[in-house]
């Protein structure tokens, strides 16, 4: 099956940024839909932004100008590009795409989460 697997989450202070990278491998037969989620201690799991196969993002407002989403098709990978991070950014961050595998059906596959530490 489609594995994802997530890097470039780390402690940054405020202000600061991070990009964070999902690359899924496997026997893929379609990509859809990509993005992130992120849960914090105590919280709901909240849809952070994503991006559809033709490039259209979306996002939260509570990351709306300070987040980008984008796909590398090529790669199979999904990046958050994250600026102007906030101590409420803290959280685990799971990125997800909707794929295609070998048995012709649709599936949503999950990365493994990565921490984003947010200090001020």
């Amino acid at each position: 099956q489609v594995q994802l697997v997530e890097s470039g989450g780390g402690l940054v202070q405020a202000g600061g940024s991070l990009r964070l990278s999902c690359a899924a491998s496997g026997n893929i037969l379609s990509m859809g839909a990509m993005g992130w989620y992120r849960q914090a201690p105590g919280k709901q799991r909240e849809l952070v932004a994503g991006i559809g196969s033709g490039g259209s993002a979306n996002y939260a407002d509570s990351v709306k100008g300070r987040f980008t989403i984008s796909r590398d098709n090529a790669k199979n990978t999904v990046y958050l590009q994250m600026n102007s991070l906030k101590p409420e950014d803290t959280a685990v961050y799971y990125c997800y795409a909707d794929v295609v595998e070998g048995d012709y059906r649709l599936q949503k596959r999950w990365g493994q989460g990565t921490q984003v530490t947010v200090s001020s």
